[in-house]
């Protein structure tokens, strides 16, 4: 049995990354997306366990310090992370992986697993980058700032990933994503 892929999709927060993966697994069923853990609040509709695992923070740094976490990082003063038995479970059984994960991150687990594929989705622009964020509603002015200042400096780690999609159009970027998975996850036809 072949072992899985693990891609890694990340980007600035606003750049719709979540939209793309679940409009992804939609069309790819066959891939299996990790839920992370963090230890903001939720937002309006979003479910634990589903969305995220929505722990204390006590709670978290208890899985830091057993090891318990693929990687984790603290993103506008919350912290997130991976659970690392999960996906390894799921890749030794030839299952592809998605993780949506902040660059932090990204990089923490390309570290740990060298084989996996990142790929990063950015706005189509800086405006339109803040008028998804200001759209959500979730986030305060301040936090809305803190989140730009951030994004500034995800952009500029986009020549260390293996692939870059950007998202102007969602059904196109969908299926650039899956083009690209299909590209690395998929022998070619002459080989068994």
């Amino acid at each position: 049995m072949r072992s899985g892929h693990l891609f890694i999709i990340s980007g600035p927060s606003g750049a719709g990354k979540g939209t793309l993966v679940k409009e992804l697994i939609h069309r790819l069923p066959d891939l299996w997306v990790s839920v992370s853990a963090t230890t903001r609040l939720p937002r309006p509709g979003e479910r634990d366990g589903v969305d995220y695992y929505f722990l204390t923070l006590t709670e978290f740094e208890g899985r830091v310090r057993s090891g318990e976490f693929l990687e984790h990082a603290q993103v506008h003063g919350n912290s997130y992370g991976t659970l690392r038995t999960a996906v390894e479970r799921r890749l030794a059984h030839g299952m592809d992986v998605i993780l949506e994960i902040d660059p932090q991150g990204a990089f923490q687990v390309r570290k740990r697993m060298d084989r996996s594929r990142l790929i990063f989705v950015k706005a189509p622009s800086s405006e339109d980058l803040e008028k998804r964020i200001r759209n959500r509603g979730a986030e305060t002015d301040e936090q809305i700032r803190t989140r730009m200042e951030t994004s500034r400096r995800e952009m500029e780690l986009e020549g260390n990933y293996d692939h870059v999609v950007i998202n102007d159009d969602v059904p196109r970027a969908v299926d650039e994503l899956i083009d690209y998975i299909r590209s690395v996850s998929e022998p070619p036809d002459d080989q068994p």
